[in-house]
């Protein structure tokens, strides 16, 4: 990575945590790959059940690998022949793995969902949640980030599930209420009610969409 980019993004991810920490969130910065995987693994003792949203950043990084091969309990949603159980059993783990479709300068976490099960349990259930976050997905303001989880986000997902959206087609978000619609619920994070639940990797690359 250009040395100009990854001295923007130190100095940037140094405002995003203070911002988190504003928030009853706690943050760390990570220079790569590795360090992100070795930040998030100090996250998750051994013997915890652990679970995830849809987060490709957390299989980018080396993070899913590493929990299915390790002294963890990986409730792992596409093993289960009943998908609606696993998702249920997300709300009782100790740990939820996510990513965040945009995520604002000051610390606001920003996802959309469609059948709520990932921004749920980011609300509420899991005793931890760690994001795994790319500097891709840091915008100025709630406005950008906004925009950015509709109209970078949404459609590049809607292209990769093989949904029939008009964002799937255009590449933007035509808020379409289309049967294939992945824009269901839109939950904004702006605050932890309870210390040391939420947990923010930010990790000097460009990671999922």
């Amino acid at each position: 990575m250009d040395a100009n980019i990854q001295k923007r993004n130190a100095l940037l991810a140094q405002k995003v945590i203070k911002g988190l920490e504003s928030r009853n969130m706690t943050g760390y910065y990570a220079e790569d790959r590795q360090a992100a995987l070795k930040q998030a693994l100090a996250l998750i003792p051994e013997g915890s059940s652990v679970t995830m949203g849809g987060a490709m950043s957390a299989h980018e990084i080396g993070l899913v690998e590493a929990l299915k091969s390790g002294s963890y309990n990986f409730i792992d949603r596409d093993a289960y022949a009943d998908r609606r159980a696993a998702m249920l059993a997300a709300y009782d783990a100790d740990v939820f793995l996510s990513s965040v479709n945009a995520m604002t300068e000051d610390g606001e976490l920003v996802n959309i969902d469609g059948n709520a099960n990932r921004v749920s349990a980011i609300a509420q259930g899991p005793k931890k949640v760690v994001f795994i976050v790319g500097m891709n997905k840091v915008c100025s303001d709630l406005d950008g980030a906004m925009k950015r989880a509709r109209n970078v986000a949404a459609p590049i997902n809607a292209q990769r599930f093989g949904l029939s959206t008009p964002c799937a087609k255009t590449g933007a978000c035509m808020n379409c209420k289309s049967p294939d619609t992945i824009c269901c619920q839109f939950l904004i994070t702006r605050y932890s009610k309870h210390k040391d639940r939420i947990h923010v990797i930010l990790v000097n690359d460009s990671l999922g969409f």
